[in-house]
């Protein structure tokens, strides 16, 4: 396996600027997940580091080796598609092996690497079938073990679970994870689907209009975000965002003033405030927080924002909450237990930890202080 070096790497389409100064190494043996919206230019640089697309500016580096200019071929990848691509006259031994048959492997040796990638995938029992015999996810199981074959140095993925359905994409994403921790490889995997990123990354690249907004464990995006863009990209529900003042308070302190719809302000001390930061800033920002820590209590509670709920969906174990606010320009999302009484129509007021609130610029960017 390899690591993947990545040193401002810039690509442009006539004067289109696709990707911005891309800077970050993936460790031999991690799996790196890129998410962003559509034409954020996550596929775009995992087509840089296959050699499918040539790079403008910058280095690329497999370990120590500069590959800018070395062909797809040899640079010792294995690429998964979100088609499969799989030939339909061929079974699934001979699609699987094809890729060792051109490189003119010897017949016992392919067929031996072939059928020990097969049990890998658990398609053993399948080797003597047609594409047209199988399901989407053992489909995309063969798609796998087309790259898994070859013994790549890296593997690429681009939104390989795009066409399956939903149940079967969360079986493909356990099983994809279990390859890993299996074959402890190299892995690069793109996806629009932030759950997919949080489920199977060691690391997440962040990007929006071909920049890295932030790099990090899943877990470290979604408790510390850099910016506002990454908070409400990363988890589902995304955060609610609500328009808030700056407060100074005596002692150089300062806390967030938020509208409660009846002529008042809520005042929130956010957790972590850079108070240097804020003193850079006008006096408008925005509050984060997210639906599982926004509860709703009896309109005429104090010490909550007024507000009136706009739409319920009873998911079962949760239920979402979705509640018109004067603070807010969407309806903030609350994620109650089961039981909590709530219909369409109601006056309440909306409370929230505020031990779990963010605060951003008007840039976007966090104004709270992250861990080291």
């Amino acid at each position: 396996m390899a690591s993947v070096g990545l040193k401002n790497i810039n690509k442009y389409y006539g004067d289109y600027h696709a990707t911005r100064d891309v800077s970050f190494t993936i460790e031999d043996g991690e799996f790196v997940v890129f998410v962003g919206p559509s034409g954020c230019g996550k596929s775009t640089v995992l087509r840089l580091i296959a050699g499918l697309e040539e790079i403008t500016d910058g280095e690329l580096y497999f370990d120590d080796d500069l590959v800018n200019n070395m062909p797809p071929a040899k640079r010792g990848i294995g690429m998964v598609f979100q088609s499969y691509a799989l030939y339909p006259h061929m079974t699934v031994a001979d699609n699987i092996g094809f890729g060792l048959k051109l490189a003119k492997i010897p017949k016992a040796e392919r067929e031996a690497r072939v059928l020990e990638t097969a049990k890998i995938l658990q398609l053993d029992h399948l080797l003597d079938r047609k594409p047209s015999d199988m399901s989407g996810g053992q489909r995309q199981r063969v798609a796998i073990g087309r790259a898994i074959v070859r013994n790549p140095r890296v593997f690429l993925f681009d939104e390989p679970l795009s066409n399956l359905d939903a149940s079967l994409r969360v079986q493909m994403r356990l099983e994809i994870g279990r390859l890993h921790r299996e074959l402890k490889a190299t892995m690069i995997y793109v996806t629009h689907d932030q759950v997919e990123a949080m489920t199977l990354a060691d690391r997440i690249v962040v990007l929006e209009a071909g920049q890295v907004r932030q790099i990090g464990s899943p877990m470290e995006l979604y408790e510390h975000p850099a910016n506002k863009f990454v908070a409400g990209f990363i988890g589902s529900p995304k955060m609610n965002f609500l328009d808030a003042t700056l407060a100074p308070k005596d002692g150089g302190n300062t806390t967030l003033l938020l509208a409660n719809g009846q002529g008042t302000h809520v005042d929130i001390a956010v957790p972590g405030l850079d108070q240097d930061a804020c003193k850079d800033t006008t006096s408008t920002v925005t509050l984060g927080i997210r639906p599982e820590h926004c509860s709703i209590g009896p309109a005429d509670a104090t010490g909550g924002i007024t507000g009136t709920i706009r739409d319920v969906e009873k998911l079962g174990s949760d239920t979402f909450v979705y509640i018109d606010v004067a603070c807010a320009a969407e309806p903030i999302t609350a994620r109650l237990q089961e039981n909590t009484p709530a219909s369409v129509g109601d006056q309440v007021t909306l409370k929230i930890d505020t031990d779990k609130c963010y605060a951003f610029d008007e840039a976007g960017e966090s104004l709270q202080t992250r861990p080291a």
